[in-house]
């Protein structure tokens, strides 16, 4: 069937994100955001349709984590958009830009309790609650705009969701509006730095016998710098799970994304100064309360309301990470590198935390990791095998190479995040390392997946259902209740969605089954089967 051509606002709002080189959205078609399908052929942007509206969600954010640009997510009205709120909320705590758009009742008909297909209360208040902002446009002009704005936001200021609501006789409405108001606006420049406040943290990252950088998700964008001025003061940079890899962590200057453990954060707390780059020092990257830093601290964040969020600065510099840096290196001019930290010390300190806190999932994460192909992007879930033991073991060389979400810890995000980042990157290998219980949220995305001609390496590793939740239990005195689960045939359920599953002995044979599986393409799943005793 021939697809006829009607400029609507739906049209125009797609052509906009299209100039900004938006080339694939997520989402699932319904009833009301057909306006949204209808330009996607012409316009030459791919629709990947999720089987869950959450599933599209971490798609578009696996697809935007490596391409720099925000996931944009079309839903129905009512359950739809809700939905992918989830999704949306996860972008919110993780700092990651994100596009919501949906359709809402027509004009005139807000809050008519009528009994209308999807009818919701208040869909903009709920999008509202979990997004940096949300917005009922009530024209084209209007739509197109608050693309703009979107745009604006993410590149200027702390890069989190927006939602665009359109009424429906608004999308479905023809349009005149063409030519250069769709046209992407050019990138401001970054703002101008506080000269004063740049001299007074390169005197003291100058001066500093052990200065130590700390690189949160904030610092992604600016790698080379952070490399540049790791090697020039001889400071050792450890990062948050959203920042690793912006220093290869084979560097001999890397403490890896280990902040969680403490014979890492002991080298960021006691330094004399300590460079603070793009992170607000929260409870879930820390894995304690707070920081507490001994020495001087100089921060580095877009937003000034974040300079001193959980830690106080004696320096703070507002602005873009990357210049910030830039001009932090010409500042300290000419200085001998102190390399005062041991850092190989404190990297076999923490493997040996890392065992101590949970030899059997450290030791299955040394072994996925030792298996990984070199250029691999990895994404992963709330799951124990990643927080207790892969992320404490794996080392990358690029920034983004790990797809993960320690804030919002959401269960579900992992497999199609993974499906996004091999849409958005078909040249590196793709890999998903799972629990069990994890992929269970998002278990119908294999679908989508083998839909998508994709190549996807899934690694789930089983431990019989709420393993952390079980020792939690455990811990206070409850005796196991909702927390063993029945499993389904793992290798059989994969191949019945289109794919190919094996399921292995021995953790002796991860090797082997990686590379079989990389090499293989398509939809693989390896199923590692694990008893886990509670402590």
């Amino acid at each position: 069937m021939q697809t006829i051509e009607k400029r609507t606002t739906g049209w125009v709002l797609l052509e906009t994100l299209r100039n900004y080189g938006i080339d694939t959205v997520f989402g699932i078609p319904g009833t009301h955001n057909l306006e949204l399908y209808r330009p996607l052929t012409a316009l030459g942007i791919r629709a990947v349709t999720s089987r869950h509206e959450q599933g599209a969600g971490y798609g578009s954010d696996g697809w935007s984590l490596q391409k720099g640009l925000p996931g944009v997510v079309m839903t129905t009205s009512g359950p739809g958009l809700l939905n992918a709120l989830s999704s949306a909320a996860t972008a919110f705590a993780e700092s990651r830009p994100m596009i919501l758009l949906a359709p809402g009742v027509a004009r005139g008909a807000e809050f008519a309790d009528v009994g209308t297909l999807h009818e919701t209360k208040d869909q903009l208040a709920a999008a509202q609650a979990v997004v940096e902002w949300g917005r009922r446009v009530e024209s084209a002009e209007e739509a197109v705009q608050a693309v703009h704005d979107a745009f604006k936001l993410f590149r200027t200021g702390r890069p989190r969701p927006v939602y665009i609501e359109v009424p429906l006789d608004v999308l479905e409405a023809e349009t005149t509006l063409e030519g250069s108001v769709l046209e992407a606006v050019a990138a401001p420049a970054p703002a101008q730095l506080d000269t004063a406040a740049v001299a007074e943290g390169a005197a003291l990252l100058k001066g500093a016998e052990n200065p130590v950088i700390f690189a949160g998700g904030g610092s992604r964008g600016a790698a080379a710098g952070v490399k540049a001025l790791a090697e020039k003061l001889g400071a050792p940079v450890v990062t948050s799970t959203n920042g690793k890899g912006v220093l290869d962590e084979h560097h001999p200057l890397s403490l890896g994304a280990n902040l969680r453990l403490e014979a890492a954060r002991n080298v960021a707390k006691t330094a004399e100064v300590l460079l603070v780059i793009g992170s607000k020092l929260g409870e879930a990257d820390l894995w304690v309360d707070a920081l507490e830093a001994e020495g001087k601290v100089v921060r580095i964040d877009v937003l000034e309301s974040q300079i001193n969020k959980n830690q106080r600065a004696d320096v703070g510099i507002v602005g873009d990470a990357a210049a910030a840096i830039d001009a932090l290196i010409l500042a300290i001019g000419d200085v001998e590198p102190k390399n005062a930290v041991d850092v190989a010390a404190i990297l076999e300190a923490v493997e040996a935390e890392s065992y101590e806190l949970d030899a059997h999932n450290t030791e299955i994460g040394k072994r996925i990791a030792q298996a990984l192909p070199a250029d691999v992007i990895l994404s992963t879930d709330s799951s124990k095998i990643a927080y207790w033991g892969l992320l404490n073991m794996v080392k990358v060389s690029k920034p983004n190479s790990v797809q993960y979400m320690a804030t919002y810890a959401t269960l579900g995000y992992g497999l199609p995040a993974a499906i996004g980042a091999r849409i958005a990157d078909p040249s590196r290998p793709s890999v998903l390392v799972i629990g069990d219980g994890a992929l269970m949220f998002s278990v119908q995305e294999f679908i989508t997946a083998v839909e998508q001609q994709l190549d996807v390496v899934v690694i789930v590793v089983d431990n019989g259902g709420y393993a952390e939740i079980k020792g939690n239990e455990a811990a206070v005195g409850i005796a196991p209740i909702g927390v063993d689960l029945v499993q389904p045939d793992w290798a059989a359920l994969v191949t019945a969605f289109g794919g190919t599953g094996v399921s292995i002995d021995s953790i002796d044979q991860i090797d082997q089954a990686v590379e079989q599986a990389v090499a293989a393409g398509g939809v693989q799943l390896i199923h590692v089967p694990t008893v886990e005793p509670v402590a």
